[in-house]
């Protein structure tokens, strides 16, 4: 039944975000490279369930929010660009696992495969303006999913700790709180903190796993964009801390999180589930 599933409420999340983006941003997005990739992503998740045998019907709504989060992120000049972005990003949820879970996030993994592997794609993270209503646009429909699957102490640990560091940055310099405010009202960095680092199957299952990822995340999103001047730190960071998120599991051990079932608990519950923007599952 539509809408039982969390993950519709995130496809018409997205695709409500791509329609006001092109709408009211002007952005110059072709649809012909945006049904590259859903196309890719869907046939890519069909195929490679059908080759490992692990889904004898694949759900291929991981593969359209995949798709759909590359679509808001992902630019590039040429259609075979976004063929190996979708590709990379559902492959790497078969290639990349640790007791049957994926470690890095789909769609992140797909925007830097583009980025190292061609030579045209590029992410504009303040594309979405610094407009009040596009935080509460966001805060609202990322809330009704983090209400729903108990992520937001990862959203709290990521945007607490880079506000902490981005105030001290600030006070130590002496400039004014605008400048702060500045730094920290992008939309989408509001999505990267709301949708793409909340995975419940690719970041930690325990809570305490996951506050130390997000500090993680924070800390190094702060160093590569303020002495390394690093315009996409947030995915950047998001993809060399992924691999973290093993470790922690074995650490602190927790129930994986399921989507059929919804979240219990700490950690979540026993079973198959999902990812940002982006979030896709490995089922």
């Amino acid at each position: 039944m539509l809408f039982k599933d969390i993950r519709d409420y995130q496809i018409s999340f997205l695709g409500l975000f791509l329609v006001v983006g092109i709408s009211t941003r002007d952005w110059t997005l072709r649809p012909e490279l945006i049904g590259v990739l859903i196309a890719t992503s869907l046939v890519t998740q069909w195929i490679l369930s059908w080759v490992t045998g692990k889904e004898q019907m694949p759900n291929l709504r991981s593969a359209l929010i995949t798709s759909l989060g590359l679509s808001l992120l992902l630019r590039a000049d040429d259609w075979t660009t976004m063929v190996i972005a979708a590709a990379t990003a559902i492959a790497s949820k078969f290639l990349f696992q640790f007791h049957n879970k994926h470690f890095f996030n789909p769609a992140n993994f797909g925007i830097i495969s583009a980025l190292i592997l061609t030579s045209d794609a590029w992410v504009s993270p303040g594309q979405w303006g610094e407009e009040w209503w596009y935080a509460l646009l966001f805060a609202g429909t990322g809330g009704m999913i983090l209400q729903r699957i108990g992520r937001w102490d990862t959203t709290a640990a990521f945007l607490g700790s880079y506000s902490l560091l981005e105030a001290i940055r600030n006070l130590w310099l002496g400039w004014t709180w605008d400048v702060f405010w500045h730094r920290l009202m992008s939309g989408s960095l509001l999505l990267f903190a709301l949708f793409m680092i909340t995975d419940p199957r690719s970041i930690p299952n325990s809570r305490i796993g996951r506050v130390i990822w997000a500090v993680c995340i924070a800390g190094l999103t702060f160093i590569l964009r303020n002495y390394f001047f690093v315009p996409t730190a947030v995915f950047w960071a998001l993809f060399i801390v992924a691999p973290l998120s093993v470790l922690l599991d074995v650490l602190w051990f927790a129930p994986r999180f399921s989507w059929q079932r919804g979240d219990e608990g700490d950690g979540g519950a026993e079973g198959a589930g999902g990812e940002l923007l982006l979030s896709t599952p490995n089922s």
